[in-house]
């Protein structure tokens, strides 16, 4: 969404996991696929997120869900970067939603709604860092 608004040479964007088990791995297949439907292609690989160099490097530093925000405020160094900390459903303009759900053991449906939730935040995300 970034380098469809244009702004690739304006944003830094990255995506790092508050737990270790995934790290080294592609994206769910199915989310891969289901990504690749509406123009995605998901082609990172999981990684850790480090709190130091991650808080120093980003202005923005969101979570999927509640837990994902504990776990950050956990591991922040200061009130500066507890400010930074965000949950992505901050940024829908869709009510329904507190959060981002897993996909993995919901069906395809699963996904979808995970894309459409995602879908709705980035575009409020992008239009208030601009």
């Amino acid at each position: 969404m970034i380098e469809k608004d244009g702004l690739g040479n304006k944003f830094q964007c990255d995506s790092a996991g508050t737990a270790a088990y995934h790290i080294g791995e592609r994206a769910d297949y199915r989310m891969r696929q289901f990504g690749l439907k509406r123009g995605y292609n998901l082609t990172s690989i999981s990684r850790a997120f480090h709190p130091n160099s991650d808080f120093e490097r980003f202005d923005y530093i969101i979570a999927m869900d509640r837990q994902n925000v504990r776990d950050l405020k956990s591991v922040a160094r200061n009130e500066n970067d507890r400010k930074k900390i965000h949950l992505m459903t901050d940024f829908s303009s869709n009510p329904n939603h507190d959060c981002v759900p897993d996909p993995y053991y919901g069906g395809d449906a699963g996904f979808e709604l995970v894309l459409d939730i995602l879908e709705d935040a980035c575009e409020g995300l992008i239009a208030r860092i601009k």
